[in-house]
């Protein structure tokens, strides 16, 4: 009987999370669908194009509100179980409010571990793809940045002249190894530009150690000097917000090249928010499925799903800004980063750990 019990629960609780997750893609397909369209409505692309790169944007999305989609349809299945008497049943044969919640809890808590180690690699490939696309189509394309095993690369026009900008990789607000090909509008060079380092922490970018190639009547002239000065549309802040995106990067992959990734260049700080962020889902699907339990398991009296529902959203709301307003706090270093990502935990574990104990008495 307790394994008949154990699979109805699992597998009602699992349909419930499968169809809000459905519903999900649907809305996400829906409103995205027209800023797609937006986009590529001058550009002659198949209909098809903004319909598919649609559907590759959307799974990455759908991880990102995971815990309010757990926390959803938990309230619902809950609800449901309570309103139809299967929740006074289960107790008749023994399964208490907690262990209810633990089982449904522990569930979460896989479902948050084989996001992260089955879906995430292929949804980072999905967004990859996405953002590569969408790069091709850009109507910015005179000026492009990009990063790869080849180092930094930079593309833009400046006061009518080409600039190609390559480096070997970055350095806190340096760029180590930089080489500046500056050329007319046939791609004829004009000078070549050869510097130790270069601080691009504002538009005005200062290099170091700086040899300066010239073409005369076909044969280059160099010129030295310790300190030169370019202008341009990047700096450090606007290339590093570049490749702050999260979809892209798997847990996977950052865990097993978090160091090859941190030599090459990318930015501490973002990899271990991206790490710890990614480490915390499974104990917020974990909480947000002991809050759907605190909510509604709390009387064995039927009520009005709408109610809930909306009081769900409420708090889904909340937790929202609260995660925004608690990584504001750590990026801007008025708290430490990785305790600005755990932080709702934390507080949600506090809250959620009082309220179990209440729904066991009950």
């Amino acid at each position: 009987m307790n394994k008949i019990i154990f699979n109805y629960l699992l597998k009602n609780f699992l349909k419930t999370v499968f169809v809000f997750i459905l519903v999900a893609y649907c809305f996400g397909v829906i409103l995205n669908l027209f800023e797609e369209i937006e986009f590529f409505k001058n550009i002659d692309v198949s209909i098809f194009t903004p319909l598919i790169l649609t559907s590759l944007f959307i799974p990455s999305m759908i991880i990102k509100i995971s815990p309010f989609i757990i926390f959803l349809s938990s309230m619902w299945f809950m609800l449901r179980i309570r309103n139809n008497r299967d929740l006074l049943t289960l107790k008749v044969f023994g399964y208490s409010n907690l262990k209810i919640f633990f089982i449904l809890a522990t569930v979460s808590f896989i479902l948050g571990w084989m996001i992260l180690i089955i879906a995430n690699p292929i949804t980072s490939s999905m967004s990859k793809y996405y953002e590569k696309t969408k790069s091709n189509y850009s109507r910015d394309i005179d000026h492009l940045v990009t990063f790869n095993k080849n180092g930094l690369w930079i593309k833009e026009n400046f006061q009518n002249k080409q600039r190609i900008i390559s480096a070997a990789k970055p350095n806190g607000y340096n760029l180590i190894d930089v080489s500046i090909f500056h050329l007319d509008s046939k791609s004829n060079l004009i000078e070549k530009i050869v510097s130790q380092s270069a601080n691009i922490k504002e538009n005005k970018w200062i290099l170091n150690d700086v040899k300066i190639l010239t073409p005369i009547d076909g044969i280059l002239t160099e010129k030295r000097t310790d300190n030169y000065q370019i202008e341009s549309i990047y700096t450090f802040e606007k290339i590093n917000s570049l490749f702050k995106n999260f979809d892209t990067m798997s847990f996977l992959n950052l865990v097993i090249n978090y160091k090859v990734l941190l030599n090459s260049g990318y930015n501490k700080e973002f990899l271990n928010q991206s790490l710890h962020s990614m480490l915390s889902l499974p104990f917020f699907l974990f909480l947000m499925t002991s809050l759907a339990s605190i909510l509604t398991m709390n009387t064995l009296k039927r009520s009005d799903n709408l109610k809930f529902i909306v009081l769900g959203l409420i708090i889904s709301v909340l937790m929202f800004y609260f995660k925004d307003l608690s990584l504001a706090l750590g990026q801007t270093g008025r708290i430490p980063l990785i305790l600005a990502v755990w932080a709702p935990v934390i507080a949600l574990s506090l809250f959620t750990f009082i309220g179990v104990l209440q729904i066991n008495e009950k």
